[in-house]
């Protein structure tokens, strides 16, 4: 397996949307793929939650990093997360 690489965005957005870097791997490994601009993709996984962010309680949390991958690793973009 690749080595997985978190850009700076990317731990910025982890930190500001509540998302953990294990989850972002999880949803790297595990997560559906679906294709994003410039040749990207992104890895989309649900997690239960069962929690409160922002005020509010949510059941899922689904955590959504968008990645390129090279030859010798995966670079992640950005990370986005959704409540519901």
């Amino acid at each position: 397996m690749k080595p997985i690489r978190l850009t700076k965005h990317a731990k910025e957005q982890c930190i500001e949307r509540g998302a953990t870097e294990a989850e972002v791997c999880h949803a790297i490994l595990n997560g559906n793929r679906e294709h994003a601009k410039l040749g990207r993709e992104m890895c989309r996984f649900s997690f239960p939650f069962n929690n409160k962010w922002q005020g509010k309680v949510y059941a899922i949390k689904q955590v959504a990093p968008v990645i390129k991958e090279e030859q010798s690793e995966i670079i992640v973009i950005t990370v986005y997360t959704l409540y519901y």
